[in-house]
C-alpha cells in the first residue's frame, strides 16, 4: 500500500509536495480505510482532479519513474533520464527528491533518494510506525552508506563483508536497492529482509497503467480454481458489453507479434523466482489482439489468444477477435485484470484518465464495485480523471478527493479534506464553477482574431 509520496523538483513540480493515502479525521466510509499495521492505516482509493496540463500525469509519471529506476536502474556511465522543473533557474542547479512511504509485508517503511542527472546524492530506507523509525540504510554523499542496522541482521564476518562489498561497488548513477536486485545477495548474506521487501513491492505491489497503453506485459494471478473463462463472461456481462462470452486458442507464444526483448521480459518475469505471478495479460497494439501467457511448469511458458463470442440465429456462436469490439469494450477488458489483481489484496494501482472510452455510468459503477466489495480487501486504486460523476460524498470521503493546480508553471496539491465542506454536500457544482481551483481558466473568445471567416 502507498501510505504518501513525496516529490520536488520534477517536471512540473517545483516546490516540495506531498500525496497522502492517509486517512483524515473523517469517520464515515470505515471501510474505506485499511487495518492498521503498527499503528497506520491507509485509504483504499483517490481521484485526482485538475484541468489539463495542471500536472495529474506528471504527479503519475513521477511515482512510475521511481519504479523504472529501483527496477531497471540506469545503465554504466549513462545519465539519470528525468526532467527536472525547467521553469526557475535556480532549480536546474538543485537536486531532484522522490520519496515512498509504503506498507508491505506488515511493514512499514520510508525509502527515498535525492539525485541529479549525473548521480544519486542521497539514498535511505526506514522502517517506520505512527511515533518510531528504524533506520535500514542511509547513503550520503553518493558513496558513504551507514550499514550498522544490517551489519546487525548479519553477524558473520563474511555477510558483513559482502554487504559492505556491494555498498562500495554500488555505481554513482546506481540506486543501492537496484544494485542489490541485480546482484544475488541472499547466498551470501543471513538477513536483507527490509530490502527485498521494498523491491518486491516495486516489482510485485505498484502497476501503473497510461490511457494509451495497451497492458503490454500486465502479469495478473489467478486464485486457485479460478475458471478464467467464466470469470471474464460474468464481468464482461455485468459490464453490458453485449458479449456472450469469451473463448481461448492456443498458439506458439513464439510467432505473437512483438518484439523480441518484450518477450525475453515476459518469459524472465514468469521464470522469475523473485515474481508472484504466473500469468501475463498481454494487450498487443500491433496486431491488436489479447493474450494470456501463462507458466507452465518450472521451465515453461504456454499462450493463448483470447476470442468473444457473440449468439447467432440457431444458437450456436461466432468468434471475434478484440479488435472487432469497439473502444469501450477492449478498455473493459482492459481493467478486468486489474479486477482480479484488486481483489487478490496487496496491490496498488495508479491509472491516468480511468475513464477513457468509457461511459460515465460505468466509470462511477466501477468504482462503487469495487468500493462495495473491498471491506476485507487490501488493494488501492489511485486515478487521475475529469469525469465528474465520481466527484461525490455519497461514493468518496473528503481525504480521497485531490486537485492539482498549477500556479506560474509549478504544480501544487491539496486535497477536498483541506476545505471545510460538509460530509453532505454535494460538491460537483463547486468544482465545476472553480472553488477547488481544479478547473481550466479559459480565455475570452470574443479575443480570438486569426480564425478564418466566410467571405
Amino acid at each position: 500500500m502507498l501510505i504518501r509520496f513525496t516529490i520536488k523538483n520534477f517536471l512540473s513540480f517545483k516546490d516540495k509536495q506531498v500525496f497522502s493515502m492517509l486517512p483524515g479525521k473523517g469517520t464515515l466510509k470505515a471501510n474505506h480505510k485499511t487495518k492498521q499495521i503498527k499503528g497506520v492505516s491507509t485509504l483504499k482509493t483517490a481521484v485526482i482532479y485538475g484541468a489539463n496540463a495542471s500536472g495529474k500525469s506528471n504527479l503519475i509519471r513521477a511515482i512510475e519513474f521511481g519504479k523504472e529506476i529501483v527496477l531497471k536502474g540506469t545503465k554504466t556511465e549513462q545519465p539519470i533520464d528525468f526532467k527536472g522543473y525547467k521553469l526557475a533557474d535556480d532549480c536546474k542547479r538543485q537536486n531532484s527528491y522522490i520519496e515512498y512511504e509504503i506498507q508491505h509485508k506488515k511493514k512499514n517503511y520510508a525509502y527515498g533518494f535525492i539525485f541529479n542527472s549525473k548521480e544519486i546524492v542521497d539514498e535511505w530506507l526506514f522502517e517506520i510506525s505512527k511515533t518510531a523509525e528504524k533506520r535500514i540504510f542511509e547513503r550520503t554523499n553518493t558513496t558513504e552508506f551507514e550499514l550498522s542496522y544490517l551489519f546487525r541482521r548479519n553477524s558473520q564476518k563474511d555477510a558483513k563483508q559482502f554487504l559492505e562489498f556491494t555498498a562500495k561497488g554500488t555505481p554513482r548513477n546506481q540506486l543501492f536497492l537496484t544494485h542489490i536486485r541485480n546482484n544475488n545477495l541472499t547466498d551470501n548474506v543471513e538477513d536483507i529482509t527490509d530490502l527485498l521487501n521494498v523491491i518486491d513491492w516495486f516489482q510485485n505491489a505498484l502497476s501503473v497503467i497510461y490511457p494509451s497503453s495497451k497492458n503490454l506485459n500486465k502479469k495478473f494471478e489467478l486464485l486457485e480454481n479460478t475458471n478464467l473463462q467464466e470469470l471474464f463472461t460474468e464481468m464482461l456481462d455485468y459490464f453490458d458489453t453485449g458479449i456472450d462470452g469469451i473463448d481461448f486458442k492456443y498458439l506458439d507464444f513464439e510467432k505473437i507479434q512483438i518484439p523480441d526483448e518484450i518477450k525475453e521480459d515476459i518469459k524472465n518475469d514468469l521464470l522469475s523466482e523473485k515474481s508472484e505471478k504466473n500469468n501475463v495479460f498481454l494487450s498487443n497494439p500491433q496486431d491488436d489482439k489479447y493474450y494470456v501467457v501463462s507458466k507452465v511448469g518450472d521451465n515453461e511458458i504456454e499462450a493463448k489468444v483470447l476470442k468473444t463470442k457473440h449468439k447467432v440465429e440457431g444458437g450456436t456462436y461466432e468468434l471475434f477477435d478484440l479488435k472487432d469490439e469497439s473502444d469501450g469494450t477492449r478498455r473493459i477488458m482492459d481493467l478486468i485484470p486489474l479486477i482480479i489483481d484488486y481483489f487478490k489484496g496487496g496491490n496498488v494501482f495508479v491509472i491516468d484518465e480511468i475513464e477513457r472510452s468509457l461511459h460515465p455510468n460505468l466509470v462511477k459503477d466501477l468504482f462503487e464495485f469495487i468500493l462495495n466489495k473491498c471491506e476485507d480487501v487490501s488493494s488501492q486504486i489511485i486515478v487521475a480523471s475529469h469525469e465528474a460523476t465520481l466527484l461525490t460524498q455519497k461514493l468518496l470521503r473528503k481525504d480521497e478527493i485531490w486537485f492539482t493546480v498549477k500556479t506560474n508553471g509549478s504544480t501544487s496539491l491539496h486535497s477536498l479534506e483541506d476545505y471545510n465542506v460538509r460530509f453532505d454536500k454535494e460538491i460537483m457544482k463547486d468544482y465545476l464553477l472553480g472553488r477547488f481551483k481544479g478547473v481550466p481558466k479559459l480565455g475570452n473568445r470574443d479575443n480570438l482574431t486569426i480564425l478564418p471567416s466566410k467571405e
